[in-house]
């Protein structure tokens, strides 16, 4: 059962309801009640306009209470986890809020919703309240399905129908146009993982290598699992389900996070989707947040609404929650020229075969230690210095019909300039300043040895390590001093410096010096390891 920041299961929603409410700046407030009733108000509610009404089971924050403010929701009803609330909830959730301008229940299709939210909707019309209740069913996975599902797609009627509400619309006006958006809204989700309900053991249906496309918010299973390849291709399998379905008409699209991807990774999607099938007809974009979730699902899902400037302009009215991100136009990336002091001035290339060969023999001994060195760097680092050599490499051997092969103090030069445009981290800064610096000391008529020794001073000088402190240097240092006397001798002290990294448990510097020595004991400094092989390999 995995871990998870909770105390008792059965306190879930109610903590997190009041843990919410607490960092709402005071704009929240919940109806007495607990533990059976859990109803999220606005504070500052006066009854004089049509209040909306949304909720369902929890697990899908920040909605729905999420979405309770000035120009949203008026009240959201929490049911446990992926469980409809009683009838008891919704109906004191509707006599809290409705006046005499009435309340619209915004309901997603799940059977447990609409039969509890309807019958304490036939309740509160016994008490003479002006109550319409209308049904999401954007969810396009199971096209033959004849009660299609509620998903994310709810929140473009949360945002149309709260903006019209807060300009003071009539239950009717704000009831057509809802029932207007629904008609038009399309969903469909994806997902790399199932979620993990609090307190159960996490079902692990979807394997290694799949994705599971049209599954459901509460973990249902979806329609199809489909290989995964990556981003790009993920994105299409959605997006080529949806293009048929949308014509030609400009759409707003809202891109949301299913709980468990990345910041990182749901704007490497937003960016698929520029590119995607649909990418010409997606005028507006919501996101990409987490707004409709499933607790922890690894996955994302789009929504699509063909809306008119009107619906623009409410969508992008202003509103009091935190939660919801916006709706902006999608607009082309725009690129401005690099300032003239960081404009490369490019070498003069020339051809010289042997260093071309000698480089690039360098590059490929990187490129194929990255997966070890990853490995190694995960017991000390964050996993990527491979990755960082082997891409600065692969740069490299695109970049030697632009060098200078047959002017080594400009190849020196050219390689630091290569680097530090191509080479992330400190690594990439340190072998700039190597390259550059060892360049510097060829113009002065040093010979190779002598230049490259240099190139370390600087390094050190600038950097601030020095052998011992457990980083490339020890590795580094001790073959330069052997260099003179051949690749061989060279080779064996970088190796010997290598190993003696894994006896020292005490990092000075890099990523390292933030680990405890326990993590560091036996594992070679994956820098020196590098260097290491550069060295045996190149003496083979």
């Amino acid at each position: 059962m995995m871990t998870q920041f909770i105390n008792q299961k059965e306190n879930t929603v109610t903590e997190a309801i009041d843990g919410l409410i607490q960092t709402s700046g005071g704009t929240l407030a919940r109806l007495d009640g607990y533990p059976h009733i859990r109803v999220v108000v606005r504070s500052d509610w006066d009854k004089s306009k049509v209040a909306l009404v949304s909720g369902g089971g929890s697990g899908h924050e920040p909605a729905h209470a999420g979405f309770v403010g000035e120009g949203l929701l008026t009240a959201a009803v929490c049911g446990d986890v992926f469980a409809s609330p009683s009838i008891d909830s919704v109906l004191a959730g509707i006599l809290s809020v409705t006046g005499p301008a009435g309340c619209l229940l915004i309901v997603k299709n799940y059977t447990g919703d609409r039969l509890n939210f309807g019958l304490a909707a036939e309740r509160a019309r016994a008490f003479g309240l002006k109550v319409n209740m209308i049904i999401v069913n954007d969810d396009i996975a199971l096209p033959d399905l004849p009660q299609p599902r509620g998903v994310a797609g709810t929140l473009f009627v949360h945002k149309i129908a709260g903006a019209m509400a807060q300009a003071g619309a009539s239950l009717a006006e704000i009831t057509k146009a809802a029932e207007r958006v629904i008609a038009g809204t399309k969903s469909l989700g994806m997902s790399l993982d199932t979620c993990t309900v609090p307190g159960s053991p996490k079902e692990n249906r979807i394997p290694q290598g799949k994705a599971e496309l049209g599954l459901g918010i509460h973990g249902e299973a979806g329609v199809e699992q489909i290989e995964y390849e990556n981003a790009k291709q993920a994105l299409a399998a959605v997006t080529d389900k949806m293009a048929p379905l949308m014509g030609t008409a400009p759409h707003v699209v809202l891109l949301n996070n299913l709980g468990g991807t990345t910041v990182l990774e749901m704007s490497v999607l937003a960016n698929e989707l520029a590119q995607s099938s649909i990418g010409k007809n997606v005028k507006f974009i919501i996101g990409p947040a987490a707004m409709m979730t499933s607790l922890d699902m690894r996955g994302f899902s789009i929504s699509v609404y063909p809306a008119t400037a009107e619906e623009i302009a409410l969508l992008q009215a202003p509103c009091a929650s935190s939660a919801w991100p916006g709706c902006v136009e999608m607009k082309p990336v725009t690129v401005f020229k690099l300032p003239d002091g960081l404009t490369p001035i490019a070498p003069i290339p020339s051809e010289h075969d042997a260093t071309a060969k000698f480089l690039t023999k360098c590059c490929n001994i990187l490129i194929e230690s990255e997966v070890d060195l990853n490995a190694l760097d995960a017991q000390s680092g964050d996993g990527d210095t491979g990755s960082t050599l082997a891409g600065a490499a692969r740069a490299l051997i695109d970049a030697l019909d632009r060098m200078p092969l047959a002017d080594h103090t400009q190849l020196y030069r050219a390689i630091g300039q290569e680097l530090s445009q191509t080479m992330g981290g400190s690594l990439g800064v340190l072998l700039a300043i190597f390259f550059t610096a060892a360049g510097d000391a060829a113009s002065s008529g040093l010979p190779m040895v002598a230049t490259l020794q240099e190139g370390l001073k600087r390094v050190q000088q600038i950097g601030g390590a020095q052998v011992g402190d457990r980083t490339m240097l020890d590795a580094l240092q001790p073959a330069l001093d052997e260099l003179e006397n051949g690749l061989r001798p060279a080779a064996d002290a970088a190796r010997k410096g290598a190993i003696h990294t894994s006896t020292i448990v005490h990092a000075k510097a890099g990523r390292a010096s933030y680990i405890s020595p326990e993590q560091l004991q036996g594992h070679i400094d994956p820098g020196a390891e590098a260097v290491a092989r550069l060295f045996e390999q190149l003496s083979a």
